[in-house]
C-alpha cells in the first residue's frame, strides 16, 4: 500500500468540478488523515438550529454566529466541538489537532474549558473517507488541498469562506474565487 502523507490541519476546498450536493463549495477541515481514512468537518454550513437549543452549558463559548454548523453527511445526530486555543498546552478537556486548533471534549464542564477557548463551534455530523477514498477524490481533481489558519474555524461570515479561502491563495487558486455559481448564465 502506498505510504499516505498526513493532511490533518489541512483545508480541502471543493473544486467547481465536485458534483456531490454535500460537498458544493465546501471548505472542509481535515481533522484526522492517515491510511486508515479521513475525517473532517466542512467550515461552511450553518445550520439555523442554534447550540443553546441542543448543548445549552456551551451556547455562551459558541463564537458567532451562534448556531450549530452542519459538519458533513455522516452522523447527523452526533457533535462535535473545534475550539482555537491560543498557545500553550491547552485545557484540560480540549486535544490539539493542528496549530491552535483542537477537539473539546463536550462531555467536559464548560467552565473547565471557558477561560482559555479563544473560540468554539459546534458541528452536527462530520464528514468521512475510508481507507485511500480521498487519494482518489484528489487525483480526480475534486478537492484543493490548502493551509487552513486559525480564523478559519470562527469565521464570522462562514458562507464566504470557500472565496476567501481561496482569494488568499498566491497562486492560480486566487482565480478560482471568482467563479461564478451558475456558469451557465455566462
Amino acid at each position: 500500500m502506498t505510504e499516505v502523507t498526513s493532511l490533518t490541519g489541512r483545508l480541502l476546498v471543493a473544486t467547481p468540478a465536485l458534483t456531490d450536493p454535500n460537498f458544493d463549495r465546501a471548505v472542509v477541515l481535515l481533522l484526522d488523515h492517515d491510511e486508515e481514512g479521513s475525517l473532517g468537518i466542512v467550515l461552511n454550513r450553518p445550520t439555523p438550529v442554534d447550540v443553546k437549543d441542543v448543548l445549552e452549558p456551551w451556547a455562551a463559548l459558541a463564537g458567532e454566529p451562534g448556531v450549530v454548523f452542519q459538519g458533513g453527511p455522516v452522523s447527523l445526530d452526533a457533535a462535535l466541538g473545534v475550539a482555537v486555543v491560543p498557545g500553550g498546552e491547552g485545557p484540560l478537556g480540549w486535544r490539539r489537532v493542528h496549530g491552535a486548533i483542537g477537539l473539546v471534549d463536550l462531555e467536559a464542564p464548560p467552565e473547565l474549558l471557558a477561560a482559555e477557548l479563544g473560540s468554539l463551534r459546534i458541528f452536527a455530523g462530520y464528514s468521512g473517507w475510508g481507507p485511500g477514498q480521498l487519494e482518489n477524490e484528489l487525483e480526480e481533481g475534486a478537492w484543493y488541498v490548502v493551509e487552513s489558519e486559525p480564523g478559519d474555524v470562527y469565521a464570522p461570515d462562514p458562507q464566504r469562506l470557500w472565496r476567501a479561502v481561496l482569494r488568499r491563495q498566491r497562486n492560480e487558486l486566487a482565480m478560482v474565487a471568482t467563479y461564478p455559481d451558475d456558469p451557465s448564465l455566462n
